[in-house]
């Protein structure tokens, strides 16, 4: 990685899940609603909420704890839809409460230890330390395209 690539300007959403702290690129989110009931799809994954209707658009909602494998905390007002776009695909992702936005630089960030990502490979792409705490960044990528072919 060159000196400018390390130095790189990197913004990330953080928020909560299942008391754990993780984060997304700030430039795949496009919108942060409230918590709307889903309409639930047969067959779909268990981690799959149903999907809502987004200004005329219908956008699939998953449980991204439930999608972690993290313990599944009852819903509340506090909890939020992350309205994400990865390539020409829209989802909304289930999260407890975002955070914060947090402006760091590529050299920032360090990448998750082979042992910690034995149980879903690919979906932690970094992990950074910010004061106290431990911040996960995950590769959207990876979530999204088991959504599609979960789906498919």
């Amino acid at each position: 990685m060159s000196d400018a690539e390390k130095t790189k300007p990197v913004e990330l959403l953080t928020f909560q899940l299942s008391d754990q702290e993780y984060s997304l690129d700030i430039m795949c989110v496009r919108e942060i609603r409230g918590w709307t009931r889903a309409t639930p799809l047969p067959h779909a994954p268990k981690y799959m909420k149903g999907v809502i209707n987004l200004r005329g658009t219908v956008l699939p909602v998953m449980d991204l704890a439930q999608r972690l494998g993290l313990p599944v905390t009852d819903h509340t007002d506090r909890n939020v839809i992350i309205v994400v776009k990865h390539e020409d695909t829209m989802s909304g992702l289930l999260v407890d409460a975002v955070s914060d936005i947090i402006a760091l630089t590529q050299d920032d960030l360090q990448q998750p230890p082979d042992a910690a990502t034995g149980s879903s490979p690919g979906v932690i792409k970094s992990i950074t330390l910010l004061d106290d705490r431990m911040i996960r960044v995950l590769d959207l990528s990876q979530i999204i395209s088991t959504l599609q072919s979960d789906a498919a």
